[in-house]
């Protein structure tokens, strides 16, 4: 069983990468990290390199680039490694936008294989 996660520079992306480690060792389970497609796997292999020797040192870490398409790419990978938990992260609303939660974050939530974990920032 594995950990999702997608990796977006911004708070919410670095707060559920944050999170997706602390499971993943608390779990004793692998991490797949999914590129957002926008970045080149190669810009954003620094920012992880330094991750899995940083605070995610020990943890078994993967990198798999995505198409740009985020949910689709998380929904899918966490169907092909049979995952238990996909981690995703959300920004506080005003009261009129806890109305409309995003669409790929509501898409994850309503397509995913597993459990979702939903870190607020």
């Amino acid at each position: 069983m594995t950990i999702v996660v997608g990796h977006l520079a911004t708070p919410e992306g670095q707060e559920a990468l944050s999170t997706a480690v602390t499971e993943a060792r608390e779990r004793k389970a692998p991490l797949v990290v999914v590129t957002s497609g926008k970045r080149p796997v190669d810009e954003c292999r620094a920012e992880l390199d330094e991750l899995a020797s940083g605070a995610a040192a020990g943890v078994d870490l993967r990198v798999e680039e995505g198409t740009g398409d985020l949910a689709e790419d998380l929904i899918r990978t966490a169907t092909s490694t049979g995952a238990e938990l996909i981690v995703i992260g959300l920004r506080r609303r005003s009261p009129v936008g806890k109305l409309i939660l995003g669409a790929g974050a509501q898409r994850i939530l309503v397509e995913a294989p597993c459990p979702v974990l939903a870190v607020k920032v």
